[in-house]
């Protein structure tokens, strides 16, 4: 059976191979025709090549299907040898579990690897991904929401990104497993398509689980029912009633397929490093561990049985996250290192961004081993205040740098949320004379839990609205 598999797999693969090159063809015919616009004759020539290219794919796409992969077959295998242990378990049918003696070829799990300036550099040059698994970094992840803020699946896009479900999951979603004041989703259901026909079907049981919302997850999708509610006005009778969240503009559900033609459509609009829909699930795990979250809380993101998979994923995925692990180190153990304080530290009242205030310490060699280091908003702003010490290299200016500011928010009362150090940032023969280090800092603390308390009298939904409102102050300040 499996010699067969291989078999039909070697025929598909050069299937795929041949509907590649007819791929190139036609995009090729179709950039001729476009150089051709304003020459008649030039032109009509083009547009035959074309159509004739465009019409030879479409042949050639007739009666392509997937490659089955190495992990597929061990799937195949594994069903196939839970029937036969039951069988020999309850029947007595058989005598031996043969499909533990099958040999299959070796499943490598691809890791996840993120778009660095040096391979989208290498990208936009040969058109090559660096990897099959591959994922944005939050810069990118900005740019690219940006692009689909006026798409009519923007929060699709966005719960996508921050959530991380199966796009099958999310087609299947529907308004009865969602809450929007207390913030959370069900995952209960999903949709699955054979020959591009859809079937609904439970999930996995270990796959039923509930996600927590952000507030603005949740603005989300309070904005997406309104649309909705918009176009069920504009289309009257015409308007499909399926009951689910995501859906067209006339009502009716989306393919999951189409869901991924879609973003990959989106995605190469925007000019930015492709990724595939199903790569946002490692994005979305990786932005909570890159924020700081508890990896058992992540794991619920994608759904892993483990931690240990959470883990092997995505730790090492992102290099700010490796930094962010060390700078963290770095400031929890705080260094003695003595430093005299030549202007106060004072934090204006421009710096703050409501309750959080981000700035930078920059140390710079004067004579010697004697270095001053200012801190400042912005590298061509004022100095918000300066000290001077005696260290032997930059890693001495920013331990010192450290120990200041936490002095600084121990007398103040503020808190020291986040220290990064991009000592790294200079090249290799300045680091020896300058020092960086980037510090978030707060005014007060999370409120307790006691603190979000309703007064008497006041609906549930009331708290929603406050803590939205509290979060559009956040927002605008």
């Amino acid at each position: 059976m499996y010699d067969a598999i291989e078999k039909e797999t070697a025929e598909r693969v050069l299937h795929r191979l041949r509907v590649d090159q007819l791929q190139e063809d036609r995009d090729a015919a179709h950039r001729t025709w476009v150089r051709a616009a304003g020459k008649k004759e030039e032109s009509r020539a083009a547009r035959r090549a074309f159509l004739e290219a465009n019409a030879a794919l479409r042949e050639g796409k007739k009666g392509l299907r997937k490659v089955t992969s190495a992990a597929t077959m061990h799937r195949i295998n594994d069903t196939l040898s839970s029937a036969l242990t039951w069988g020999i378990k309850r029947e007595q049918a058989f005598a031996k579990n043969w499909a533990q003696l099958v040999e299959l070829p070796l499943v490598t799990r691809p890791k996840p690897l993120v778009w660095t300036p040096e391979r989208i550099e290498h990208w936009k040059r040969t058109g090559e991904k660096p990897g099959p698994v591959m994922v944005w970094t939050p810069e990118l992840t900005g740019q690219f929401l940006d692009f689909v803020k006026d798409d009519w699946l923007y929060e699709l896009w966005h719960s996508f990104i921050f959530l991380g479900p199966r796009r099958g999951k999310m087609a299947a979603l529907p308004w009865t497993e969602v809450n929007t004041d207390a913030l959370w989703l069900r995952i209960s259901q999903q949709i699955v398509d054979v020959a591009y026909k859809l079937y609904g079907e439970a999930p996995k049981s270990d796959s039923v689980r509930t996600l927590s919302l952000s507030l603005e997850s949740g603005d989300n999708l309070v904005s997406f029912r309104a649309k909705q509610e918009q176009k069920r006005q504009e289309w009257a009778d015409a308007y499909v009633e399926t009951g689910r969240v995501w859906t067209h503009e006339s009502g009716e559900e989306l393919h999951p397929d189409w869901i991924s033609r879609r973003f990959t459509r989106l995605v190469e609009l925007s000019g930015l490093p492709p990724v595939r829909l199903h790569d946002l699930r490692h994005l979305a795990a990786t932005l909570s561990l890159l924020a700081g979250t508890d990896i058992k809380v992540v794991q619920e993101k994608p759904g892993h049985s483990s931690r240990q998979i959470t883990s092997d994923t995505y730790t090492s995925l992102l290099p700010e996250m490796t930094r962010a692990e060390a700078d963290s180190v770095m400031a929890v153990v705080p260094r003695d290192v003595p430093f005299e304080v030549r202007t106060a530290l004072e934090i204006p009242e421009t710096a703050w961004q409501g309750d959080i205030a981000i700035f930078f310490a920059h140390g710079a060699r004067q004579l010697g081993d004697t270095w001053a280091v200012g801190a400042q908003t912005q590298p061509d702003s004022d100095l918000l205040g300066m000290t001077e010490l005696a260290g032997r290299g930059q890693e001495d200016a920013a331990n010192a740098s450290v120990k200041w500011i936490r002095d600084h928010c121990t007398a103040n009362g503020l808190e020291l949320v986040r220290v990064e150090n991009f000592n790294d940032r200079y090249p290799e023969e300045q680091r020896t004379d300058f020092s960086l280090t980037h510090f978030t800092v707060a005014r007060s603390k999370a409120p307790r839990v006691d603190g979000w308390a309703l007064p008497q009298g006041l609906p549930p939904t009331a708290g929603r609205s406050a803590r939205r409102a509290s979060s559009g102050r956040r927002k605008a300040a």
